[in-house]
């Protein structure tokens, strides 16, 4: 996957986030690939870093969880936004 595939798969990710609320930016760095920073702005602490990379046995690409685990596929990231809105919304006692 290319650095421009996987940024052009963030930015849509970061539109679908935008829709439900949350907010995100494409972090690029110097040493490593390009990763999402999520932020729910109502409760600053919630965030979470979405990265995109090929699955290590079919090649397809996903969105992963900070922890390493597969979080959706990149070809409906309006359902990899559902899972992030609801990880990231805040838990009211």
């Amino acid at each position: 996957m290319t650095g421009d595939e996987r940024i052009g798969h963030l930015e849509r990710l970061v539109r679908e986030l935008a829709a439900r609320g949350l907010l995100a930016r494409v972090v690029r760095t110097r040493s490593g690939p390009a990763f999402l920073r999520v932020v729910n702005p109502d409760a600053a602490s919630l965030t979470e870093n979405v990265t995109c990379a090929p699955s290590p046995e079919s090649r397809e690409p996903y969105f992963w969880w900070s922890w390493g685990e597969r979080l959706h596929r990149v070809d409906d990231p309006g359902a990899a936004a559902r899972k992030l809105a609801r990880v990231l919304e805040p838990r009211t006692p």
